[in-house]
């Protein structure tokens, strides 16, 4: 009899423990998901923040040439224009950054870092430990008491 209710209390166990591997690693594969879903609906915003910046700049931009040009013509000193070098670098990084690839750019280079160059991702004194945090912890809590 005993080794009937051992052998079925072996079983259920068995089940449960298969059940919440399940569930654990369904848990995990939802919030890869929803951490990848934030990070591209990050990276959405941030492209869609730099077009409309475009649109402000590109405006600044072009009454700043018209004018410039306007006030070079009127005045017979190209130096005037001088200030459309920086303006136009700036320009054309916004453009690329919105419309461009620097994006793919970007990303390439990431990869590359983290293939060949992993080591300057490392953090200073290693990754943080339970260990570590626990002591910092404690000597910030007013209400730990040693036992």
């Amino acid at each position: 009899m005993g080794f009937v209710f051992s052998k079925q209390m072996g079983e259920s166990l068995k089940a449960q423990q298969e059940f919440m591997l399940m569930n654990s690693r369904l848990q995990l594969e939802r919030q890869l998901l929803m951490q990848n879903q934030m990070r591209e609906r990050q990276a959405a915003m941030q492209i869609a923040w730099t077009r409309e910046l475009l649109k402000y700049f590109g405006t600044f931009f072009g009454l700043a040439a018209v004018g410039l040009t306007a006030g070079a013509i009127k005045k017979k000193n190209p130096g005037v224009l001088l200030p459309i070098v920086p303006l136009s670098f700036i320009f054309a990084y916004q453009y690329d950054m919105g419309y461009g690839t620097m994006l793919q750019r970007i990303k390439g280079e990431a990869e590359n870092i983290l293939e060949t160059q992993s080591t300057l991702l490392e953090l200073p004194k290693g990754p943080l430990t339970y260990e570590d945090l626990e002591k910092m912890r404690r000597a910030q809590s007013k209400f730990y008491i040693e036992k």
